[in-house]
């Protein structure tokens, strides 16, 4: 739910203008970070984390309208300098697939790095704090308050959005009421999600009366999102317990790397194999 799908024309260019800016910025300083990342390192698994956190985004589980993002995984195998950049790379290709915007991938970029270094960070510190053998309710944990926090981030971009937004044809996103409809709105599911007018039996004074308020509905969204998230929010949860298990299965240097205890270099003798 963390993931902002608004079109073009709709946020207020001031707005989404500042995302630019600050993500810029972000990257900037995540260049410099990563650089100290050995490249051999680090370019393969950006792309390979990168490609899961894109497809896991491009596929929308329809009953209720939700991706799983896989953010809280890629954060823990990231940190937070490299996964500012994945998650620059996953949102800028999205906006080129339709999920929102090119104008609103700087505040995405911003949201989702957020995701993954407040995810990466809690896990991290559960894992210091409960062990490792407890990584799967430590994950699960984390990624459910992650998203809780990410989730607001997005209700208040929103927020500030307000009646600064535009109108404008956007395909599923109503042009007259800033409404959004689930594709099945023949009858099956409609959910508003941006505005809150239902102009069924309306004149066309009336409706053009309504359509001539403009702002966003953000009490309307937020209940929505805060009803519908959670659900999302567990079912996130578990894909990244169970992952970020497994792994620690398997690979634990890629999670509990920066966590070893023992010596960082072979004390004498160790290339003989004596000890």
């Amino acid at each position: 739910m963390s993931h902002i799908h608004i079109p073009d024309g709709v946020l207020p260019w001031w707005l989404w203008l500042g995302g630019w800016a600050l993500a810029f910025g972000l990257l900037a300083l995540a260049s410099r970070e990563g650089a100290r990342v050995e490249s051999r390192r680090a370019v393969p698994l950006i792309g390979a984390v990168s490609a899961l956190v894109l497809v896991s985004m491009a596929t929308e589980i329809v009953p209720i309208a939700y991706h799983v993002n896989l953010t809280v995984i890629a954060g823990v195998l990231l940190g937070p300098w490299l996964g500012a950049i994945s998650a620059f790379i996953v949102v800028l290709v999205l906006a080129l697939l339709g999920h929102g915007g090119i104008t609103v991938v700087g505040l995405n970029t911003l949201v989702i790095a957020s995701e993954m270094a407040i995810g990466g960070a809690l896990v991290r510190t559960g894992a210091r704090a409960f062990g490792r053998t407890r990584i799967r309710p430590v994950a699960a944990v984390s990624t459910v308050v992650t998203l809780a926090l990410t989730t607001t981030m997005l209700v208040g971009i929103v927020a500030i959005a307000g009646a600064g937004a535009a109108t404008r044809e956007t395909g599923a996103l109503d042009a007259e009421t800033l409404e959004f409809r689930n594709p099945f709105s023949g009858g099956v599911v409609s959910v508003g999600l941006l505005g809150g007018h239902d102009h069924e039996g309306e004149t066309e004074e009336e409706h053009a009366e309504h359509a001539d308020e403009g702002g966003l509905s953000v009490g309307r969204f937020a209940a929505v999102v805060y009803t519908l998230g959670p659900l999302g929010w567990l079912l996130e949860a578990l894909v990244t317990a169970g992952v970020l298990g497994y792994v620690a299965r398997v690979r634990p240097s890629l999670i509990f790397g920066a966590m070893r205890v023992e010596p960082q270099y072979p004390r004498y003798g160790d290339e003989h194999g004596r000890h």
